[in-house]
């Protein structure tokens, strides 16, 4: 029974003098227990990772000390451990990546540079499964994002600038380009792989040496990464990556012989770096918060809408930087979307990141879990209303319901701060100067969507935002080719596409 059907039923029973059920009632028998499916676990026998992890240097790996643990977010057990890189340790990778740059890379042809990319595609893809069994149990985030987006693209990723490395010269007409030298990239826990790929398949096809430091939380794809690169074949100390934390981050961004840095992360740590390499010369991108709106207007196609709403907001726990946190719905057709998305997320599974029918997997440490529950006690104490489905979550590992608040001001926390976990803060607006006022309300300038019928309204609306990306009825869409970035306290500098490769060339 569909919900329209379900709907004309109970109107039905009223008029026939019969008791109406309430639309919990209706819900309940639509998307309840008639729901459950049975288990489909992603078998992990065949995938294989050390219990403890130094760092890869020069095309080696090498032992380390002071080594911490990353956790299994869905059980909150042990995945392996891993080394911390001192000061030592990071100009140790900095100096095999200068020798790598000055005697191997950068005397390499493009097209050579680009066959080792194009290699280092093939054993992603020919390894796909087993990289995303790895980040879900690292990270959190469902087998079915893992398999189906994130790894496919860090294969593109590399394929995409295999296609670019010979072609430099070609790309900017009339100008000579040359490489930068060592990159140091920093990269956050949300996205390991694909955010590794974003930063070292460019870095590469431009002809520069990358020193790459992963989350500390989340560190498990980047050493099998290292392991692809060796079985590529990939020149020692091209790519060389270290563990440790924000120090280890650090130490690596204010290194004399670092020529470019590229950081991913928080807004307050990529301001920090900013301050801190103020006249140093180095080259510098930051990809940064974000508060995305996500505005719905009247003439929109709403079912179609409320699949991008729940896309925009519940991919990945909400752990993205571009997630569309702010809903803003024209009034006329608010009640019909605020019920068509409650009972959406209804049907949305929480739990086991590896079982396939999960939708939402898990919040990704305790201390992201505990920021969540926080910003959400301040939507509640400011007056906003609170919608969670009837969902059990897993007795273990750090788990969030997805959550809708509605009657939210544009004062309150939720719609200002960026919560990064599976919560949405609906607002409502009557006229498209007003839609753009709220959307541009924010500190941030990272990403937008809008949802109209009209392709006029959806360019006119897209030119007044202050959002370096914006998507047209759809939402959280990628593609190797084309560039990513904010500005504001989002950020500097683009991802993707031909202009990404800017951040790595030195254009004369």
């Amino acid at each position: 029974m569909d919900p329209e059907t379900a709907a004309e039923t109970a109107e039905a029973g009223h008029a026939n003098g019969r008791a109406t059920p309430s639309r919990e009632s209706v819900r309940q028998l639509l998307f309840g227990d008639r729901w459950d499916y049975a288990p489909a676990p992603e078998s992990t026998a065949h995938v294989r990772w050390a219990k403890r992890y130094g760092h890869f240097i020069d095309g080696a790996f090498v032992d380390g000390t002071d080594h911490f643990a990353s956790i299994n977010p869905a059980t909150e057990e042990v995945v392996a451990r891993f080394a911390t890189a001192d000061r030592k340790v990071v100009n140790r990778a900095v100096a095999a990546a200068r020798r790598a740059y000055e005697k191997r890379w950068q005397p390499l042809s493009g097209a050579e540079r680009g066959t080792f990319l194009y290699r280092i595609g093939r054993i992603i893809q020919e390894r796909a499964r087993e990289l995303a069994i790895l980040e879900s149990i690292d990270n959190g985030k469902p087998i079915r994002e893992s398999r189906d987006v994130d790894v496919p693209l860090v294969a593109a990723h590399f394929l995409y600038y295999a296609g670019w490395a010979d072609k430099l010269d070609c790309a900017f007409p009339g100008a000579k380009v040359r490489s930068l030298g060592v990159a140091g990239q920093v990269i956050p826990w949300n996205f390991p792989l694909l955010m590794a790929a974003w930063k070292i398949a460019p870095a590469l096809a431009a002809g520069n040496t990358v020193v790459l430091k992963p989350a500390e939380t989340s560190p498990l794809t980047a050493m099998r990464l290292a392991e692809i690169f060796d079985e590529a074949g990939l020149p020692p100390g091209v790519v060389n990556i270290v563990n440790g934390a924000g120090d280890t981050g650090a130490m690596l961004v204010a290194h004399k012989d670092v020529d470019k840095v590229a950081f991913t992360g928080s807004t307050e740590v990529g301001k920090s770096i900013q301050r801190a390499l103020a006249g140093s010369g180095k080259r510098l991108t930051l990809e940064l918060g974000g508060k995305g709106a996500n505005i719905v207007f009247d003439d929109a196609p709403i079912d179609q809408a409320v699949e991008g709403i729940v896309s925009g907001i519940f991919f990945n726990q909400g752990h993205v930087c571009c997630a569309g946190s702010r809903l803003l719905v024209q009034e006329s057709i608010v009640d019909t979307v605020i019920e068509k998305l409650l009972d959406r997320i209804a049907t949305l599974r929480v739990g086991d990141p590896l079982d396939k029918n999960t939708d939402v997997g898990a919040i990704h440490s305790r201390v992201q879990l505990d920021k969540i529950e926080e910003l959400v006690q301040s939507g509640v104490d400011e007056g906003a209303r609170m919608h969670r489905p009837a969902c059990r979550l897993p007795d273990r590992g750090f788990f969030f319901a997805p959550t809708v608040f509605t009657d939210v001001a544009q004062s309150h926390r939720i719609a200002q701060e960026e919560i990064f976990g599976p919560v949405l803060s609906v607002l409502t607006f009557r006229t498209p100067e007003e839609a753009i006022a709220k959307a541009n309300n924010t500190p941030y300038g990272l990403s937008a969507g809008i949802w109209s019928d009209k392709g006029s309204k959806l360019f006119k609306i897209a030119g007044a935002l202050k959002a370096g990306v914006v998507w047209g009825n759809t939402y959280n869409q990628f593609d190797p080719a084309s560039p990513f970035g904010g500005y504001r306290e989002s950020g500097f500098g683009r991802e993707g596409g031909l202009h990404g490769l800017l951040p790595y060339l030195e254009v004369r």
